[in-house]
């Protein structure tokens, strides 16, 4: 089973998406670090412990776990001609994988400062949540963003998410618990 996790690879025109597995902490904990300041406002405050290989060795290996039960799709993203997986661009993850009458999943995702503003997240969230609807065959996915990320919001809408509500003090999010708007976006091709 980890063998087929670990050689999950999606393949878009300008990007690769895959799992890491713990033995890439160093590269995702680089990645982190060279993004702080810029995932911070969109993130919950920094564990201690947050800018350590370890903390990452074991995310790692808890995604991994936990892709294997089910319950987590957690991919990275390199561009497409980075065959040898040297530099992570951004990464999306789809959490709280519900099965039974639910088919249901959360999705987040963050792109570089590097890389951000040119298309690249819209690309790869639409090929995850392809993954997710035709290989996983879920029936819905759930994004749920701030008020002021529009960004964010943009992507989803680009894909055809729509808005279905807010959230109040959704997430504590960098300190401060934040209003979330709640987006969603149904698999018209779910199969029973």
């Amino acid at each position: 089973m980890t063998r087929k996790i670990t050689s999950l690879e999606i393949n878009t025109k300008r990007l690769l998406l895959c799992p890491l597995t713990p033995k890439y902490s160093t590269m995702v904990l680089d990645y982190h670090e060279q993004n702080k300041d810029f995932f911070r406002p969109w993130l919950p405050a920094y564990n201690i412990h947050y800018f350590s290989e370890e903390f990452h060795r074991l995310w790692l290996k808890r995604d991994i776990e936990e892709m294997r039960t089910g319950q987590r799709l957690k991919l990275f993203i390199f561009h497409s001609d980075d065959t040898q997986k040297k530099r992570i661009i951004g990464d999306i993850s789809a959490t709280n994988l519900v099965r039974g009458v639910l088919q249901s999943c959360f999705i987040g995702y963050k792109m570089a400062a590097s890389e951000n503003s040119k298309g690249l997240m819209t690309e790869a969230l639409a090929h995850t949540v392809q993954y997710l609807f035709e290989e996983m065959n879920l029936h819905r996915v759930e994004a749920h963003i701030m008020l002021h990320n529009i960004a964010s919001q943009r992507v989803v809408e680009k894909l055809g998410f729509e808005q279905e509500g807010l959230s109040k003090s959704y997430l504590k999010i960098n300190g401060k618990w934040e209003d979330h708007y709640r987006y969603g976006l149904l698999n018209q091709n779910y199969r029973d």
